[in-house]
């Protein structure tokens, strides 16, 4: 079993944890300043990782390509969170991340055109069993609530979502090849923070911060040291492998989102939505696997 496939299945877990705990700390807060506070959690756990491992004076030899694909990348991830737990916030998990996972898709199309990497029949297979997946799991939204103002709008987030992730990666994969992958998380998080903190302030949020509640605080900065080490072993993993191999091993933490959705949110599933995650996960390992 290669490296890269074990580091990929080791971002799945740990984004599989970081969608159920972000799920628990946003409850009753706002979805940008929780994001802006994950950021933060994020930003000091991958910092005390490159501290550990001594990779920091690698900066000095990063140059201006890396550096503009550093920030693109990190403007794109920050989209890709302010959307996504937008999303999870109005939508229920098992309905947001089929949809938000769908970046896989775009990544390994992008990846085709633009970087090269190989195409096989076999692709195209699982290119249209993870459509399909995706489709018969997104069932009909609830009523709008106070807390789900829009039947739809979860919808639109989850999509553009996965529309800036697929960008994320694919930015990811161009300069991460380039650098020592610790470093490149904790530079493009630094990247995020400001991002995620304008749109705090630009929708006049921030006093929110002092109703957060102590278990609030605790998920949220779980969920950051989650997304943290599902980064480092991303990037670890795309450094040695292709982004269209990579990216959906990576998109396996659907099933953990759902398990741990099942077992700690008590969210149920339909006949319908088992046979679409069945489909969607199929189509993710049939490209890499065979």
């Amino acid at each position: 079993m290669e490296l890269w496939f074990l580091y990929a299945v080791g971002a799945a877990v740990f984004a599989g944890a970081t969608a159920i705990l972000s799920k628990i700390g946003l409850n009753g807060v706002d979805s940008h300043l929780a994001t802006a506070i994950r950021t933060i959690a994020v930003l000091a756990f991958t910092w005390l990782i490159v501290i550990v491992y001594g990779s920091g004076y690698t900066i000095r030899y990063i140059d201006g390509r890396t550096w503009v694909l550093m920030i693109l990348s990190g403007l794109c991830a920050g989209g890709s969170w302010l959307c996504y737990f937008r999303a999870l916030k109005f939508g229920d998990v098992n309905k947001v991340v089929p949809i938000s996972k769908n970046s896989t898709i775009l990544t390994m199309l992008i990846a085709f055109v633009f970087l090269g990497e190989p195409v096989r029949l076999i692709t195209a297979v699982g290119i249209f069993l993870m459509l399909v997946g995706a489709w018969l799991m997104m069932e009909k939204a609830k009523k709008p609530t106070a807390d789900r103002p829009s039947g739809k709008s979860w919808m639109f987030f989850a999509i553009m979502a996965a529309v800036f992730a697929s960008l994320t990666a694919i930015f990811g994969r161009m300069g991460v090849t380039e650098m020592n992958a610790q470093l490149w998380t904790a530079i493009r998080t630094a990247v995020i923070v400001p991002m995620s903190w304008m749109m705090v302030f630009i929708a006049g949020t921030q006093t929110g911060i002092k109703a957060i509640s102590r278990k609030n605080w605790i998920f949220l900065i779980l969920s950051g040291m989650a997304t943290g080490m599902s980064w480092l072993f991303f990037y670890g993993a795309l450094q040695i492998g292709y982004a269209s191999h990579v990216v959906p091993i990576d998109r396996l933490s659907i099933l953990f989102t759902m398990a741990f959705a099942r077992i700690f949110l008590g969210e149920r599933f339909t006949v319908r939505s088992l046979i679409g995650l069945a489909l969607l996960t199929t189509g993710i390992l049939t490209p890499v696997l065979i």
